[in-house]
């Protein structure tokens, strides 16, 4: 019986950090392809 109940809030706890960690990367790696699209435009228009 103490399986059981310590089993539900652990597994609650990581969906919470599983989709943080997913928007944490979405926006990171947004972030990152426009600093890169900005870059090559740039190096484009100066070339």
């Amino acid at each position: 019986m103490s399986a059981t109940k310590k089993k539900p809030p652990i597994s609650r706890k990581p969906q919470q950090n599983e989709t943080v960690n997913k928007r944490a990367l979405i926006w990171t790696g947004a972030v990152f392809l426009v600093v890169v699209i900005v870059m090559a435009v740039l190096l484009i228009l100066n070339g």
